[in-house]
């Protein structure tokens, strides 16, 4: 219930604040918390990249007939690793692309993997690209992003020789949702590659289609079809990480959708906001789940 202590509170930080605008409780919540939490110094500390020598990475693209548009990517090995590997698929947040995850201003992943299999976690690679904005999934204007994924970019992975047959999603915000959706298009698929483990981080899940971002589904309908709010079955035989930090404004549906499973998957909530400090935090923790999967 929004009081008059409340509503006090409210406008004295927003003073304190410089006077960013009028602040309302709601469950609990804050609207713009992650931009608070921040100012007030909640979040708990960045995460800090690995100081260590990345592995090699490769970059090209392809002409994508399911994206209708040339389509970038990279793959990242870990250092001194031979032979066919195991493969992670990397989709980026909203505003990304194919080099976002290995940038050294942003998260680095090259680095946090060849740290991860320094520190005994069994080798395997990082395979990203670009999803444009389509929140991972076919959309009505022909941008057929999930199809992509799972027809074109995995097929190149395998010429590539990286196994294929068992993978991991990792994905944070927009690839975090992604993650989730096209495991379970996977799992109903009941063919070909399965996926083997897989890490979310923030992953952008809304309770109902009046909540979402603008331009993340075509409609309620579309919004209905890859819900993943209720597919938590899908995850009976795929170890899942799900990590959110407490002052993400993705924290309370991320917390209703842990809630369903019988069993919580790994991970948990801890101070953080919806940004790279954070995600640095979580991803060492992220790549041993992975990797770990990858060999079980």
């Amino acid at each position: 219930m929004l009081t008059r202590r409340s509503l006090l509170w409210g406008a004295s930080t927003a003073v304190a604040l410089g006077g960013a605008g009028v602040l309302a409780i709601e469950d609990g919540m804050l609207p713009g918390r992650t931009r608070l939490n921040s100012a007030l110094g909640l979040d708990g500390p960045d995460g800090t990249v690995p100081d260590i020598e990345p592995g090699p990475t490769v970059s090209s693209s392809f002409d994508s007939a399911a994206r209708g548009t040339e389509v970038g990517w990279t793959i990242a090995r870990p250092p001194g690793a031979s032979g066919r590997l195991p493969v992670v698929v990397v989709l980026h947040g909203r505003g990304g692309n194919h080099a976002t995850p290995f940038r050294g201003t942003h998260l680095a992943l090259d680095r946090f993997l060849a740290a991860a299999v320094a520190g005994g976690v069994p080798p395997f690679a990082l395979a990203s690209v670009d999803g444009g904005e389509a929140y991972w999934h076919d959309r009505a204007d022909g941008d057929r992003c999930g199809s992509m994924v799972l027809e074109e970019f995995l097929p190149l992975l395998r010429e590539h020789d990286l196994d294929i047959d068992r993978i991991g999603f990792f994905g944070w915000s927009m690839g975090g949702f992604g993650s989730l959706h096209l495991t379970h298009t996977l799992s109903e698929a009941r063919g070909g590659t399965r996926v083997a483990g897989v890490a979310v981080m923030s992953p952008a899940l809304f309770r109902t289609y009046a909540d979402t971002t603008p331009g993340a589904y075509d409609d309620a309908a579309d919004f209905e079809r890859v819900a993943v709010m209720h597919q938590q079955a899908t995850f009976d035989d795929v170890p899942l990480r799900v990590d959110c930090g407490e002052g993400d404004p993705f924290c309370s549906a991320t917390r209703e959708y842990v809630a369903g499973f019988d069993a919580p998957p790994a991970g948990g909530f801890e101070p953080g906001g919806h940004d790279v400090g954070y995600w640095r935090r979580i991803a060492p923790h992220a790549l041993e789940h992975l990797g770990n999967a990858l060999v079980d």
